[in-house]
């Protein structure tokens, strides 16, 4: 199981750590089954067959899968560490919820379900408006069971966006139909698909007009792109509505991957790109990493090959690295990963801490944690890497652990990775994001308290939302004026810096996953009010001494970290906190200012 960490593909390159998702909204009776068995009169061919040759079995997997998500029973995702044997896991489970097994998958077969199944899922809400534009009345659409419906969302996306033979679609769902219910539910798949095939043939298809005031008009978009309301509003708002489309657009197209070279294992880009052209995988280089590679197909081919199984690579997108390059671990670092499964993060700062050091990788899921151990494991990172099963919030309050440099990568919304997770933008509701900024900021001020005076805390999120990101920095800093923002121009390309000095990516302007990370460095104000004054000059020298070796920066930068004492608020209430005599705060004042000048020669004598 350890290499299914990074091979949810179809759900997310790397599993982001989105916050706690519903099953999606339409299941017709919640006690439902999905066994499909009546009591009342079968189908001949359900009572005495049970291996049919006739059905399509990559309808017959989809439609079954697609059932499962529905119900919150699976993921959108069929590859994994087994490759093509996750086509009999499959096909167990046909013959389970139908009676009947069909011939095995091929790989064409599989590849076609990853296809119908993601792309139905995107397409849900415009596929329904045409089912319903086509039903006799809107109760019949309405009642319709779940099975019926997932065989004509197959059968019409097939049609309208795949462009498959018409005459094909029909007769092999209306087959899947009798044999899986009954006759007559065939009779109707055969009536509603072939009445499609006339209106597609004749460019007639029902749609939405996009006009009316911002609800109406945001209701149509939603349909014509296949999104939530409340999503199409929120993006239109925050982006303007072309924006907003192109976002959708990229959302609803095939997403592509990125695989990351294992170098704790030794293995370099040049490595996986002479195995690609091995296997015959189109690819391109990261433009942004030296240790990632671009597939927008043939990532089964890649999985089969058993790359991922021998820990030569993993499947990671690029904004996950390049949050990676945010924190920037160096050899030697003590470093933090507070919500740490699955893993992805981790096993990348872990490899370029070329074995020395110390990452501590916290999380509240002990079976994920003993999967990313038995990972980091496999790709020969173990020796750095630290596994703590704990809430971070009691971790931290009960342990004394200070590091150089702490991740938060938060539980979110998801909304950057939607185009890898088909299914996540029919589990959201408006209402989970106050829910996540709530438990975003207790999880903030518990990170806080692991990062020691100097050291860094990056927040990140997969998500492109204005509140979960800038917003919860924003109030973090109110609560914890011991902390200011780093700018990260140092770290990642400028196209990704925002004006703010945040690092963003933008799916549509970068070709990959949405993300956000700040980096915050934690100023030395806490032993200033604590000592009260410099008169132990051993720790400030030795925070003088250390900081070039743990952030690769110069006096400057340290010097940065200090400027609260320039500054009168920030400074006044540290010293009136422990004094209510004037006399003594100006007195504490000037020993202050002067111990810096004595820090700034101390640096200047060490540096010539």
């Amino acid at each position: 199981m350890a290499q299914v960490l990074s091979l949810h593909v179809f759900f997310s390159a790397e599993r982001h750590k989105v916050g706690p998702s519903k099953p999606l909204k339409r299941i017709h009776n919640p006690k439902t089954s999905l066994s499909t068995h009546r009591k009342g009169p079968q189908s001949p061919m359900r009572k005495t067959q049970k291996l049919n040759l006739q059905v399509s079995p990559h309808r017959a997997v989809s439609a079954v899968r697609l059932m499962r998500i529905e119900m919150g029973g699976a993921f959108a995702d069929l590859l994994n560490d087994k490759g093509k044997g996750s086509g009999d896991n499959e096909m167990g489970y046909v013959e389970r919820t139908l009676g009947f097994r069909t011939k095995n998958l091929d790989d064409r077969d599989l590849r076609l379900v990853t296809d119908i199944v993601g792309g139905t899922i995107r397409w849900r809400r415009y596929l329904d408006y045409l089912i319903g534009s086509l039903c006799h009345d809107d109760k019949a659409f309405r009642s319709m069971e779940p099975l019926l419906l997932q065989i004509l969302r197959i059968g019409f996306y097939e049609i309208v966006k795949l462009d498959m033979p018409s005459y094909a679609v029909v007769d092999e769902n209306v087959r899947l139909a009798k044999v899986s219910l009954r006759p007559g539910a065939g009779n109707m798949v055969n009536g509603i698909l072939r009445k499609l095939v006339l209106l597609k043939e004749s460019n007639s298809l029902p749609l939405p007009k996009l006009e009316g005031d911002d609800r109406a008009q945001a209701r149509a978009l939603a349909i014509l792109y296949s999104h939530p309301v409340w999503m199409v509003r929120r993006w239109t708002k925050h982006l303007g509505q072309e924006k907003a489309i192109k976002l959708m657009m990229w959302n609803n197209d095939d997403p592509s991957f990125s695989l990351r070279a294992n170098s704790g294992k030794g293995v370099t880009r040049a490595d996986l790109v002479m195995q690609f052209n091995m296997l015959k995988v189109p690819h391109e280089l990261s433009s942004h990493l030296d240790h990632f590679v671009r597939v927008k197909t043939g990532l089964q081919s890649i999985i089969q090959a058993g790359l991922l199984k021998q820990g030569l690579c993993a499947v990671q997108d690029e904004s996950a690295g390049l949050i990676v390059s945010v924190v920037n671990p160096q050899p030697g670092d003590s470093i933090v990963d507070c919500c740490a499964a699955p893993g992805g993060k981790t096993l990348y700062m872990a490899s370029q801490m070329q074995g020395q050091g110390m990452l501590y990788a916290i999380d509240i899921n002990k079976g994920r944690l003993r999967i990313l151990k038995e990972t980091a494991k496999l790709h020969q990172v173990d020796g750095v890497i630290t596994t703590i099963p704990s809430d971070l919030r009691t971790f931290a309050e009960s342990c004394q652990l200070k590091s150089d440099k702490v991740l938060l990568d938060a539980p979110c919304s998801g909304l950057g990775v939607l185009s890898k997770r088909a299914d996540l933008r029919w589990n959201r509701r408006l209402e989970d994001l106050e829910e996540l900024k709530k438990l975003q900021e207790e999880l903030l001020d518990a990170a806080s308290i692991l990062v020691k005076p100097g050291g860094i805390l990056v927040y990140s999120t997969c998500s492109i939302d204005p509140e979960e990101n800038e917003e919860r920095v924003d109030a973090f800093l109110l609560r914890h004026p011991e902390f200011r923002i780093d700018p990260v121009d140092r770290y990642v390309p400028p196209g990704f810096v925002t004006k703010r000095g945040f690092y963003s990516s933008d799916p549509v302007k970068h070709s990959m996953d949405g993300a956000f990370a700040a980096r915050l460095i934690r100023t030395l104000s806490l032993i200033l009010g604590s000592t009260m004054d410099f008169g132990n000059m051993e720790i400030w020298m030795s925070l003088v001494c250390e900081w070039p070796v743990r952030n690769g920066s110069g006096p400057y930068q340290m010097l940065q970290t200090c400027e609260i004492l320039y500054q009168e608020m920030p400074l006044e209430r540290c010293l009136r906190s422990s004094t209510n005599n004037p006399n003594e705060f100006s007195s504490t004042r000037r020993r202050r200012r002067s111990g810096l000048c004595t820090l700034t020669r101390s640096w200047n004598d060490l540096s010539a």
